[in-house]
């Protein structure tokens, strides 16, 4: 029978971890806050940012969304993050993406402090990745790797297809599934035939941003496949970068909806408790 790895529980159990952080913060004189910077346009990421408002509220935390419309000019929004970057009672920066052509999200992710990054998105937490430094992780790419460990599946020593090698999610996580001791082999859109290495592969992350990437013929009954792609399709509905109904010829699978989106957004509230242990120590020199 196939395990469908849904993320609510996983993500309940940080959200308990956080709400208690939370709570010692408060005794201590401090007020968690989080920033949100929406440049409007993208109906999905307006969705979003909404919901890790509420999400906020549930915890305890202070929430401050920013909407630039979507003509803003990049010199606009860098200096907000300066702005955000500069108060100390922001302790975490989430820019939400897609961003408009005329900006470079590149640029603009540099420009957050990366003590501030709840996101992982600097080009210093990246490194942290890669050099498995102190730092705060991309969010997504650790949310692939703690729902396979909820549903208590080990990746030391197992042989990893992950499809997809992106700044954002793929790049990140190969350098964390590396740390886990796995064996991992990268295809992306050179790669002649993805399903030969899919047929030899204990795990699959799927992290490419295209719908049907990974089809019914690609999958076995030994896989487990995991689904970090998140596509809004023409009908307005959400869906993941495999096929559905592929998922249920593995052994384990990932939805879209409901699986490693929602533990990546519990992901961010707990790097939000990290950046102010991280911020708490740069402030008093330990």
């Amino acid at each position: 029978m196939t395990t469908i790895m849904k993320a609510k529980e996983a993500a309940e159990r940080i959200y308990d971890d956080v709400r208690s952080r939370v709570q010692a913060l408060k005794a201590s004189g401090i007020l968690p806050q989080l920033d949100v910077i929406l440049v409007e346009g993208d109906p999905a990421s307006a969705y979003y940012a909404q919901a890790k408002r509420k999400i906020a509220d549930r915890l305890g935390i202070a929430y401050r969304l920013h909407e630039l419309p979507a003509d803003a000019t990049e010199a606009s929004l860098l200096q907000l993050i300066a702005d955000c970057n500069a108060d100390p009672a922001v302790h975490g920066i989430l820019l939400e993406l897609p961003l408009p052509a005329h900006m470079s999200a590149r640029r603009i992710e540099r420009a957050i402090a990366p003590a501030k990054d709840v996101d992982g998105v600097s080009p210093a937490n990246k490194l942290a990745v890669v050099t498995g430094e102190a730092g705060l992780y991309p969010a997504t790419p650790q949310a692939c790797i703690a729902l396979v460990k909820h549903y208590g599946y080990a990746l030391e020593g197992a042989d990893v297809t992950l499809i997809g090698r992106g700044q954002t999610v793929g790049l990140p996580l190969l350098h964390l599934l590396q740390r886990e001791q796995a064996t991992v082999t990268v295809c992306h859109s050179r790669t002649p035939d993805i399903a030969k290495h899919l047929a030899r592969a204990a795990f699959a992350f799927v992290a490419v941003g295209r719908p049907d990437t990974v089809t019914p013929g690609m999958v076995h009954p030994g896989l487990v496949l995991v689904d970090a792609g998140i596509n809004e399709l023409a009908d307005g509905s959400i869906a993941g970068d495999v096929v559905a109904g592929a998922g249920e010829l593995a052994a384990a699978y990932s939805p879209v909806p409901g699986g490693v989106g929602t533990l990546t957004t519990a992901i961010v509230f707990n790097n939000l408790m990290d950046a102010i242990d991280w911020q708490r120590k740069e402030a008093t020199g330990a």
